[in-house]
């Protein structure tokens, strides 16, 4: 359906075009591929902007081919049509925040960059994982396009210390240690704002995540080091702190608490299947009362839905 023929519809309903109500909550549109594992991607882009409490506009790029253990390929939608899905949702829907993740092509790279110079005021995170799993020749298109296009729009970057520093500092001697601080002012020549950076080595058993600027690191968290590998955890933080600035944090405040939420999903992780773990993004909906769980022995409680459970007309 066309949107001259989708309008002609909603006028034959007697829809009319209405502003968006007070209710409605703030909206983060996110940019990535659908992951059949779950553990990032667009449904978790999805799980943690609801969790956050923020609504989430999910516009695929493609689709990952992996399992819990590896990834072996993606499949990369056409960057028209990805240009279409967020045009068309972002001339109907407030847009707070845009979150990109990894989206497929340098293509969709140079598609999305065109959208987002359209939304100007609209804060851009972006998210860069590793993908030493990917062809080479293909890596280097993407960072380029990446770098060209995207960054000159993005507000705050999110990476592993390792993934950024291999692409944003020079591989020599000099720049193995390389701190927080450093990586934001190669950022910024690039035209980033802000960069968080997580993977930072510590004494002990800890590692350090940092928001830094170019002169400054503004907050820094030290967490214990969990003694697991885990998938998707650069679009969890990314996606909570895309929902956490939608809602109106200050972006320190919306880093903090984004690292503390990823690290409470991370440490209610499990493992679905024969390889890497996967956070527990609903972790804040367990129960702890031992009154709500099942004596040892019994039987789990049944839920008496009624059939049919929708009573609409449709």
């Amino acid at each position: 359906m066309t949107r001259s023929s989708a309008s002609e519809a909603s006028r034959d309903n007697d829809t009319p075009d209405l502003p968006p109500g007070d209710d409605a909550l703030p909206c983060v549109l996110s940019f990535n591929a659908s992951d059949p594992v779950g553990a990032g991607g667009l449904s978790s882009d999805a799980l943690v902007i609801a969790s956050v409490g923020a609504h989430a506009l999910p516009v695929a790029t493609g689709v990952y081919l992996r399992d819990t253990r590896e990834a072996v390929g993606h499949v990369a939608l056409d960057d028209a049509a990805v240009a279409e899905q967020a045009r068309l949702v972002a001339e109907d829907v407030p847009l707070q925040v845009i979150k990109v993740g990894f989206v497929g092509s340098p293509e969709a790279v140079a598609a999305i960059a065109a959208f987002a110079s359209d939304y100007p005021s609209v804060p851009v995170i972006a998210y860069m994982p590793d993908l030493s799993w990917w062809d080479e020749a293909e890596i280097d298109a993407y960072l380029d396009a990446f770098r060209e296009l995207l960054l000159p729009q993005t507000a705050v970057l999110v990476g592993n210390n390792t993934t950024l520093r291999h692409w944003l500092l020079p591989e020599s001697a000099s720049h193995r240690h390389a701190g927080s601080t450093d990586l934001a002012r190669a950022a910024a020549e690039l035209g980033v704002s802000y960069v968080l950076v997580t993977g930072l080595p510590q004494p002990g058993e800890q590692v350090a995540s940092v928001l830094a600027s170019p002169q400054a690191e503004l907050c820094r968290q030290s967490f214990e080091r969990i003694d697991a590998a885990f998938l998707g955890a650069g679009d969890i933080l990314s996606a909570a702190l895309a929902a956490l600035l939608a809602m109106g944090s200050e972006l320190t405040e919306a880093a903090t608490e984004a690292l503390q939420y990823l690290d409470q999903a991370l440490d209610h992780g499990f493992r679905p299947g024969m390889g890497r773990a996967v956070a527990d993004r609903l972790f804040w909906a367990e129960t702890d009362d031992p009154q709500d769980a099942p004596d040892d022995g019994d039987e789990p409680p049944s839920i008496d839905i009624p059939y049919p459970f929708n009573e609409t007309k449709h």
